[in-house]
């Protein structure tokens, strides 16, 4: 487990499915997985309630550098790249020859 604060909990399974898990994992190993599964459903819950919402996930306001376009933010990006590329060519020195 990944955290170093753990809480002991009781929980009540039934022992088909207690069996199935210990065939999985063994019972050393049921906390461990009880946990992942766990995480795992909390993750896809949250994913479903975040595709479920009506509230859009990207904001215009927060994005202004690509009022334009993001193929005109993209190209800008790339002449940017180029033109610090092409500085530090021209700043490196050439190799000294061995005399």
């Amino acid at each position: 487990m990944k955290s170093s604060r753990n809480q002991r909990t009781h929980i009540y399974l039934p022992q088909d499915l207690l069996r199935e898990i210990d065939a999985i994992v063994g019972k050393r190993g049921r906390s461990w997985f009880l946990v992942e599964t766990a995480r795992e459903a909390v993750r896809r819950r949250k994913l479903l309630h975040f595709l479920g919402d009506d509230n859009p996930a990207w904001n215009d306001s927060q994005h202004s550098e690509l009022a334009q376009g993001s193929a005109a933010w993209v190209r800008k990006l790339r002449q940017e790249s180029e033109s610090r590329s092409e500085k530090r060519t021209r700043r490196a020195k050439p190799p000294r020859a061995n005399r």
